[in-house]
């Protein structure tokens, strides 16, 4: 019989919508928004969709051990006890650790910003650390950098990774490259609230998609060109004094001297290299947009910032990022009402293994190359894993979730690396073009079959006082198990049970939640979680500066200085028809990529409910130039780079630039309810735009890959197949 609907909150995404779930005779029916949840105003497709994920045919439900090799048309997959798994990968592990060091075995997980991995990914870091391996790919480079580690070479923390946007008291919204209605569907409620009651709005994007709509401004900048577009915003910010003078005094290093010029005469020199006109022809952006933004960012503050992937996967991020971050303190907006906060946290203790870390340990692949990368932090990038497998520095892999050669550029590179390794374990909810290449794969719960402890979440004062532990809506499936088990059963079989209380995760649990005051008992008997009251305080830099060498905000940083960068933000052309006049006969057009709001990157194509709202993949095309190449509307194309080709129906999309094309990544499943059928990973008939885009040129501080900006042709596929034919 059916209850009352279950508190709980819908882990897929990094919004962590709060969320009701209808349970009737023990299944799983239906996941609601619960208003109540401080991130529950509303739910997308992709969380309505939770209960159809859960009870899929395709679902992986024991453990399987490959009989095959790796190069294999049918890896020969048997299935074997858990015990027989985790005692195999044990085995394995130990032994290389002992033949080749720690660094010699990598991690990996899917993103927690975009996967329910969130639930163990600090527990998946504590496992790798006390392990004593240096080496964690985790789409750092692809999917965090810009708000979490390229920050901190100006403001010496994560803005606005740590510091969030306050958007309920903001006078102006600043989103750039940041699409909150397909990324953080909390943010996205929040932001319509605020323009309804006054709030400017800017988005800064070359799609018109999702709040663009309904934004003061919204810049649509020719993609990988953001930083002159910021340069000039800032030079127009300075040259009409539309800056916060005391904070740029008291809290940058505006008045440090280098080689007898200050800072600010420096800043304001290279950002007057951009002036409207002259960043117009580089971004598309018309110079009077530029001038009327600077003008709302300045008369409207404070101003909450946010930022994604759109800036991160391009060969100049960091200094795209650099540039905006500087913009942004001018408006003197850090850590007040209405700017980017750092709200307090429930206070709890630490598990991510930290402790475990020392000068000692070997360092992390990629460190050589890129020393202020995300290597320094412990992250690798994926072209750096797939050149250590390839070249035997990696010869293991432990992989919770994430689809790999999918989701990174240069797929049969991917692949070849991941076939290279001496052992691979996947954990996974369904078989994937990365996991078909594993040694053992063992199958995981759904974050509706599991139990997880939220302590916090991320988004306001009022959201940061929740903590929650999400229980169980329903079994596991088969012989599921959850991500957080097999790092606790793993590390007992590792020897390393000690730092896990002897696989007892609710004693870990209680010891995370230790300084809260808060029981796992009241937890249980309140699933709709228990708040703890917290105050913010403002401003706190002025108790203890920013945490850079200078104590200030570094608008120019001698940080990059030291190791050979432009310590001042500066634009580099991104690859483009501009930058490779080789190219640009045979590939005049600008290729960028979205996310698409139907799926969570590369999974649940096969999901109907989420499927028969796109049931193909698409490149999004304006409508003339599909008109000059014969090309309609849903007719499929080729989609040609000079890495090879892939197939998509075009999309017509009259708000974007004529010489700009979108394409979209992780097309492989098929949806066998509606007849929708999958694509090969690789070769001629691939949908996956990521095998003909390639990781390099890199950036080259964050080797974040040029996945948002390169060259391309599109042609009808009828044309495109009669061409080769002739050939």
């Amino acid at each position: 019989m059916g209850g009352d609907p279950v508190p709980t909150y819908c882990p897929l995404c990094v919004s962590r919508c709060g969320a009701r779930a209808e349970v009737a005779d023990g299944t799983f029916r239906a996941l609601l928004p619960d208003p109540s949840h401080p991130t529950g105003q509303a739910l997308c497709l992709k969380g309505k969709a939770a209960p159809e994920i859960l009870y899929h045919p395709s679902r992986l439900l024991h453990p399987l051990r490959r009989t095959s090799p790796k190069d294999a048309p049918d890896p020969g997959w048997e299935e074997v006890s858990w015990d027989d798994a985790l005692d195999t990968v044990a085995e394995r592990l130990l032994a290389m650790r002992s033949a080749h060091g720690p660094q010699s075995v990598g991690f990996s997980s899917s993103s927690p910003s975009t996967s329910a991995i969130s639930d163990a990914v600090d527990w998946v870091q504590r496992l790798i650390r006390c392990f004593g391996s240096p080496n964690y790919c985790n789409y750092m480079e692809l999917c965090g950098w810009g708000r979490y580690l390229a920050p901190l070479y100006t403001f010496g923390a994560s803005v606005p990774g740590s510091y969030l946007p306050d958007l309920e008291s903001a006078g102006c919204i600043l989103f750039w490259g940041y699409n909150p209605s397909v990324a953080r569907l909390a943010h996205a409620t929040s932001t319509v609230a605020a323009v309804r009651r006054g709030a400017k709005l800017v988005v800064v994007d070359p799609r018109k998609a999702g709040l663009a709509a309904r934004a003061d401004h919204w810049l649509r900048v020719r993609p990988g060109t953001d930083a002159a577009l910021a340069l000039s915003l800032t030079h127009v910010m300075i040259e009409n004094g539309w800056y916060d003078a005391d904070f740029v005094r008291e809290w940058t290093n505006a008045a440090d001297l280098v080689g007898g010029r200050s800072v600010w005469d420096l800043l304001a020199t290279r950002c007057a290299e951009f002036p409207p006109d002259f960043a117009a022809d580089i971004t598309g952006v018309p110079a009077d947009d530029i001038v009327a933004t600077a003008r709302t960012l300045w008369e409207t503050r404070p101003v909450a910032f946010y930022t994604w992937s759109g800036l991160e996967q391009h060969s100049n991020a960091t200094q795209t990022l650099r540039a905006i971050d500087v913009l942004y303190a001018l408006t003197g907006s850090l850590d007040v009402p209405g700017g980017n906060v750092l709200f307090p946290a429930v206070p709890s203790n630490p598990i991510d293994g930290m402790e475990f870390v020392s000068e000692a340990d070997p360092p992390a692949v990629g460190v050589d190359e890129r020393p202020l990368g995300p290597a320094r932090f412990g992250f690798v990038t994926g072209e750096d894993f797939y050149t250590a497998a390839l070249d035997r520095r990696i010869r293991a892999l432990v992989s919770f979730g994430g689809n790999m050669v999918m989701a990174h550029g240069d797929s049969a590179r991917g692949r070849e690396a991941l076939r290279s390794l001496d052992f691979f374990v996947q954990t996974d909810l369904f078989m994937s073009p990365t996991a078909e290449i594993a040694d053992i794969v063992l199958p995981v719960t759904t974050p509706f079959e599991s139990e997880a402890l939220k302590i916090g979440f991320e988004y306001s004062e009022e959201a940061q006082s929740l903590v929650q532990l999400r229980r169980p809506l329903v079994p596991p499936r088969g012989e599921a198990r959850s991500d957080l088990r097999v790092v606790f059963d793993l590390a007992t079989r590792l020897g390393l049970g000690e730092y896990f209380w002897d696989g007892d995760i609710d004693a870990a649990f209680r010891h995370q939640l230790a300084p809260s005051g808060i029981t796992l008992e009241e937890l249980r008997a309140h699933p709709e979680g228990v708040r703890v009251p917290l105050t913010t305080r403002y401003r706190k830099y002025t108790e203890a500066g920013f945490a850079t060498p200078s104590g200030k905000v570094e608008l120019y940083s001698q940080t990059l200085e030291r190791h050979g960068y432009d310590p001042l933000p500066t634009f580099v052309e991104p690859l483009s028809p501009r930058s490779r006049a080789d190219l640009a006969d045979r590939y005049p057009l600008v290729l960028s990529c979205a996310k698409s709001l139907f799926f969570c990157e590369t999974q649940h194509r096969q999901v109907a409910a989420l499927r028969k709202s796109a049931r193909d993949p698409q490149v999004e095309i304006h409508p003339s130039t599909a008109a000059s190449r014969g090309i309609g509307a849903g007719d499929w194309v080729s989609l040609d780079t000079p890495h090879g080709s892939v197939r998509a129906r075009a999309k017509l999309n009259a708000s974007l630039d004529p010489q700009v094309v979108f394409g979209q990544h992780g097309w492989w499943q098929a949806c066998d309810e509606l007849g929708a059928p999958g694509y090969a990973p690789y070769g001629p008939d691939s949908a996956n735009l990521n095998l003909v885009l390639r990781q390099t040129p890199s950036d080259p501080i964050s080797g974040s890959s040029p996945l948002r900006a390169g060259v391309c042709e599109v042609t009808l596929l009828a044309q495109r197949e009669h061409a080769d034919a002739v050939e």
